[in-house]
C-alpha cells in the first residue's frame, strides 16, 4: 500500500493512503472462512453454511473489522519504516466516508505530531551537591518524647476532679432509642479518652466536666450514614455512670519504653530513631538534588516541542493553579481559565524535561517492575482503610491510573541513574539549612 506524505512542517506530519475494495473484500472473505467451521444457522449443519449466505449475514460487521485491521497494519508499517514516534495518538480520518459504497476504495488520511530528535546530554558534566544531615541529640530527644506520649498511661485524678479533654473516663453506659435499649448499646468499665472521636459525634463532649460517681444522660443523634441501618438518623439517650476520671501520664523514657517499640534497650531505640530521621532527611535532600538535576538539564538541552503537548500541559497547569487559588470550587463548573505566558513557560519546561527523562530512561532500559508497582499500590491503598481490596481492583481495571502511578516511579529511577553518572559532592548541613533549601523549592 502506497503512503503519500501531504504535510511536513516542523513536527507536524500528514499522510494519505488508500484501502482498496479488492483488499477489503479479500480480508472479509478470509475472516468468514476462518469463522465458517464454527457457525451454525437454521437449515444447515454446523460449518456447512454457504459463503454467500455468510457474507450477506455477517459481511458488514466483518467489513468494519477488516478496515480497522488494514488501517492498523498500514500505520504500524509506516512508523516502523520512518522511525517516527507520535507525540499523541495519530488522528485517522476516512475522507470519502460519506459517499462510500460497497465496491469503492476507501481514502484515508493520517496526521500526527512526531516526537522530536532528542539530543543526548553528557550526564558526566552535571555537577551536583547532595545535602547530608545527621540526626542531632535534640531531634532524637523530641522523637523519644513523642513516642512516650503515644505510650502514655492514665492515672486517677484527685477525688472530685472534673474530667478534661484528653482525660480517660471509665464508664458504664446503656443506650436507648425511644426508651428501649438497643443491641450493642451497653458496656461496663469502658475506658473512653475524651476528644478521641471514637464515639458518636457529641457523646464525648457531654462528659467533659463530669466527676467520678456522676450519672449523665448523654443525648445524641446517630449519623444518617451510620453503619447500623436500624440506628441511622435516630435520636438516642445514653445513661452513663462515670466510675473514674484519669489524667494522661507520658511513659518514662527508659529501657521499658524501648522494649515496647521492639528495641533491646534505650540506646538501641535511639539508634533506630536516628536512622529513621536520617532517612527522612535523605528523602528531603533527594528532592533538592532532583531540582538541581532538572535545572541543569533544562539549561543544557534544547529541542523543538510538539505544540499539542505544550498546549495541553499549559491548560492543565492553568487549571490546577486556578483551583489552588479557589479551593472552595470542587468541580469544573467555573469560567474558562485563561492560559498565560507564564503557564506556557512552565509547560514548555515540563514537556521538554519529561521527554528528555523518558528518552534517557528508554536508552538506559529503565523499567518499573511489577513489585515496585505493587508496593506503590499498597502505599496508596493505606489511605482507604477497609477498602484496600476495592482500591486494588480499581487500579487493575484502569490503565490510565496505572500510568499515573508508574510515571513518578520511572522518573525517580531515571533521576537516580543520572545521579550515578554525575559528579556528586556530599555536603553536610544542618536540619535548618535543609529546611530552607526545601522552602526555596516551594517558592520557585
Amino acid at each position: 500500500m502506497t503512503v503519500k506524505e501531504t504535510l511536513n512542517e516542523g513536527l507536524k506530519r500528514a499522510y494519505a493512503f488508500k484501502v482498496t475494495a479488492k483488499e477489503l473484500d479479500e480480508k472479509v472473505e478470509q475472516k468468514l472462512k476462518e469463522a465458517q467451521p464454527e457457525i451454525e444457522m437454521k437449515g444447515f449443519r454446523k460449518g456447512k453454511v454457504p459463503m454467500a449466505l455468510l457474507k450477506k449475514q455477517f459481511g458488514q460487521r466483518m467489513l468494519g473489522e477488516a478496515l480497522q485491521e488494514a488501517i492498523d497494519k498500514t500505520v504500524s508499517a509506516h512508523f516502523e519504516k520512518t522511525g517516527d514516534r507520535p507525540a499523541q495518538q495519530p488522528e485517522i480520518k476516512i475522507v470519502n466516508e460519506a459517499d462510500w459504497k460497497e465496491g469503492d476504495d476507501l481514502e484515508v488520511e493520517m496526521s500526527y505530531e512526531a516526537l522530536p530528535d532528542i539530543p543526548e546530554p553528557d550526564l558526566k558534566k552535571l555537577k551536583l551537591e547532595r545535602l547530608v544531615v545527621k540526626a542531632g541529640e535534640e531531634e532524637i530527644e523530641n522523637a523519644l518524647k513523642n513516642l512516650a506520649e503515644t505510650a502514655q498511661n492514665f492515672e486517677d485524678r484527685k477525688k472530685g476532679a472534673k474530667a478534661k479533654d484528653g482525660d480517660q473516663v471509665v464508664i458504664d453506659f446503656v443506650g436507648k432509642v425511644d426508651g428501649e435499649p438497643f443491641e450493642g448499646g451497653a458496656a461496663e468499665d469502658y475506658p473512653l479518652v475524651l476528644g478521641s472521636g471514637s464515639f458518636i459525634p457529641g457523646f464525648e463532649e457531654q462528659l467533659v466536666g463530669a466527676k467520678a460517681g456522676d450519672e449523665v444522660a448523654v443525648k445524641v443523634k446517630f449519623p444518617e450514614e451510620y453503619q447500623a441501618e436500624h440506628l441511622a438518623g435516630k435520636e438516642a439517650v445514653f445513661d452513663v455512670t462515670v466510675k473514674a476520671v484519669k489524667e494522661p501520664k507520658a511513659a518514662e523514657i527508659n529501657d521499658d519504653l524501648a522494649r515496647q517499640f521492639g528495641a533491646e534497650d534505650l540506646e538501641a531505640l535511639k539508634a533506630q530513631i536516628a536512622e529513621r530521621l536520617e532517612e527522612e532527611y535523605k528523602g528531603a535532600a533527594r528532592a533538592v538534588m532532583k531540582r538541581a538535576v532538572l535545572d541543569q538539564l533544562d539549561e543544557m538541552v534544547k529541542f523543538d516541542l510538539p505544540p499539542s503537548l505544550v498546549d495541553a500541559e499549559a491548560k492543565e497547569i492553568a487549571h490546577q493553579l486556578w483551583h489552588e487559588e479557589h479551593p472552595d470550587v470542587q468541580g469544573h463548573d467555573h469560567p474558562e481559565i485563561e492560559v498565560t505566558d507564564e503557564h506556557r513557560r512552565l509547560a514548555d519546561r515540563r514537556v521538554r524535561l519529561g521527554l528528555l527523562l523518558a528518552e534517557i530512561g528508554r536508552k538506559a532500559e529503565i523499567e518499573v517492575s511489577d513489585s515496585e508497582m505493587t508496593q506503590a499500590i499498597m502505599n496508596q491503598a493505606r489511605h482507604y482503610p477497609g477498602q484496600e481490596r476495592q482500591f486494588f481492583e480499581f487500579v487493575q481495571q484502569n490503565p490510565q491510573v496505572q500510568q499515573q502511578m508508574r510515571a513518578p516511579i520511572f522518573e525517580n529511577k531515571v533521576i537516580d541513574y543520572i545521579a550515578e553518572l554525575a559528579d556528586v559532592t556530599d555536603k553536610e548541613v544542618s536540619k535548618e539549612e535543609l529546611e530552607k533549601a526545601l522552602e526555596k523549592l516551594e517558592e520557585e
